[in-house]
Formats: structure tokens, sequence, C-alpha cells
């Protein structure tokens, strides 16, 4: 029977176990942003908060693209279990910094992807993994940008406002 099952998958065990260990990653980031977005709700910094619930969509729209790209290529995506989300977090800029944190470690998982599609001819996975690895470049981007706005405000006074005022103009413009 698993030799029959193994005719309709054309995806490798290792690789289907890595992308689903990703789509695990990607829920996580999608609970600690959507955490992160009441945490700075509860704070008062409304954009924050909502920057932060987009984050949190954006990491389950990313979850739900490898869960289903994992069932296109006959593999068997698994939903994933979430723990260890935290609550509180220590301050506005805490919270900047675990993110860029966390999209740093992102960017490591997919770059171990890649590597492992690489060894096992998986060229497909492969170009599938492309589109990721160019989001980090931004997701990263941004997050560092909105840390330099805490070291050029300051949060002293209003400046914890005006951080939270200016955080929605950071874009990134790739080209």
């Amino acid at each position: 029977m698993k030799d029959l099952l193994k005719l309709k998958t054309s995806i490798s065990e290792e690789i289907e176990n890595i992308l689903n260990a990703q789509v695990k990653v990607e829920a996580h980031s999608s609970s600690l942003y959507l955490a992160m977005s009441a945490w700075c709700d509860d704070q008062g910094l409304d954009n924050a908060a909502a920057f932060f619930a987009k984050q949190s969509d954006e990491e389950r729209a990313h979850m739900l693209k490898i869960f289903n790209y994992i069932s296109a290529r006959g593999g068997r995506a698994i939903s994933p279990e979430v723990t260890n989300v935290p609550v509180d977090f220590e301050s506005f800029r805490g919270v900047f910094e675990q993110t860029l944190e966390q999209e740093m470690f992102v960017t490591e998982q997919f770059n171990k992807i890649a590597d492992k599609c690489m060894k096992a001819k998986d060229f497909v996975t492969f170009n599938f993994i492309q589109w990721f690895l160019e989001e980090q470049v931004e997701e990263e981007y941004v997050a560092r940008r909105i840390l330099e706005l805490f070291d050029v405000i300051g949060e002293d006074g209003t400046g914890r406002w005006e951080i939270d005022r200016h955080l929605v103009k950071v874009t990134f413009d790739g080209e």
C-alpha cells in the first residue's frame, strides 16, 4: 500500500517533513504577531496594533500557501499545534526587536529548505520557495527600518506616540 501511495506523491518524505515544519513556524509567527497586536492595542499604540494584525494575517497566508503546496504535490499537510505564544512583552521597542529576530529565524529556515531542495534535486519545491525568500527581504527590511525610528525619535515624552504614528510610513521598494 505504501508503494502505491508513493506513486501519487511527487514530493519526498524529507521535503514534506521540512515543509510541514515550516507550516508550524508560519503558524507560530502568525500567533505571535496577533499577540503583539493585542499588546500594542492595550498600550494604546493603534498603528502598531494594526501593523501586527496585518502581519499575523500575512503569516497565516504564508502558512496556507505552504500547506496547500504540500497537498497539491500529493503530500500530507499537517495542521500545526501552536504553543508558547507570549501575551506580555517587555517594551514597545522589544516587540520590534523580537519581530526582527523572528523574521531572521524564518529566513534561516527558508534557506535550509532551499538547501535541502537543491541537495534532493527537488527543483520544483526550490522554485516554490524562492517567493518566500524574496518576501523575507521585505520583512527584515521593514522591521529594521521601524527599529531605526526608536533610535531617531526615542521613546521619551511623546516618542512612543510619534513612532506609532510614523511606522505606517515604512515600506519596502525592492527595485
